[in-house]
């Protein structure tokens, strides 16, 4: 995150479910929705979930059926935030009411540039992002792809937009698939191990309560003492693990599972199905 705090123009979110939803949670608790926030869901009960949030304007579809296009005309910078099937209509839908120099930022998984391009028009500015769910309390990284049409001025508004909730990585539109995988499905990864983790501590005989403070506490302190060090994670690990130790043998076992095969393996599958939804399967 910048330690400068940037002016945002106005702008919206059209689908403001789990991702998009982090991300409009950032920018709130960053103090950055004065220029004003307009974000839509298709229905009451999600709108209601966003409408007491510091200045944003919650829109629900099942009431105001032409919320996409009044918040398209009222933005410099719009995310489209809805599934990725949804995406190519609500293109068609807010492409004659964009203001002249808006910025269009696709959160959607697999839905290429071209896509965009293609339902928006030519000179439509056009990014695809692939932020991910930490960016909800400023800890995020976001994968960043400019459009033929995006000047350098618009990747720099885009990138100055998700640095207030974390961190940014420009890449070109081939890598952001392969970046997803890591970034983008990463947190459930992590989620999963100290799921796991936790299992374990009750097997051992720890109550629910000890075995998930140990599990979490335990990452969230490993990942605090790799953000302060300045060596690698295998150093990191290296140090802990003291020869013919108990965390020794205990590593031996992991790697024998061939972590890195399997690691490998799950990215691959993320990747695939990443190209499956740009297919339209």
């Amino acid at each position: 995150m910048t330690d400068a705090t940037p002016t945002l123009p106005p702008l919206a979110f059209l689908g403001a479910g789990s991702m998009g939803g982090a991300i409009l949670r950032g920018l709130v608790a960053a103090g950055l929705t004065g220029g004003g926030v307009t974000a839509t869901n298709r229905s009451a009960a999600k709108a209601a979930e966003l409408a007491g949030l510091e200045g944003v304007t919650s829109v629900a579809l099942e009431t105001v059926p032409d919320g996409n296009t009044a918040a398209a005309a009222s933005a410099d910078v719009i995310l489209i935030g809805v599934k990725p099937a949804m995406v190519p209509d609500l293109l068609d839908e807010i492409a004659p009411h964009l203001r002249p120099g808006a910025v269009v930022v696709s959160l959607a998984a697999g839905v290429t540039l071209e896509t965009f391009a293609r339902h928006l028009g030519a000179g439509v500015a056009t990014l695809r992002s692939m932020p991910n769910t930490p960016s909800l309390v400023g800890k995020g990284v976001t994968g960043l792809a400019a459009g033929a049409d995006a000047t350098a001025d618009d990747v720099a508004l885009v990138r100055a937009l998700f640095e207030t909730v974390g961190h940014v990585v420009e890449v070109p539109e081939s890598q952001i698939d392969a970046l997803s995988t890591i970034s983008g499905s990463g947190p459930a990864y992590v989620f999963l191990l100290i799921e796991e983790f936790t299992k374990a501590a009750v097997r051992m005989g720890f109550d629910d309560d000890a075995a998930r403070l140990l599990a979490e506490q335990t990452f969230i302190g490993a990942t605090a003492l790799l953000a302060s060090a300045d060596v690698d994670p295998a150093e990191l690990r290296r140090r802990v693990t003291s020869p013919k130790g108990t965390t020794e043998r205990a590593v031996a076992v992991l790697q024998d599972a061939h972590l890195d095969d399997t690691f490998t393996a799950a990215a691959e599958a993320a990747l695939a199905r990443a190209k499956e939804l740009a297919a339209g399967a």
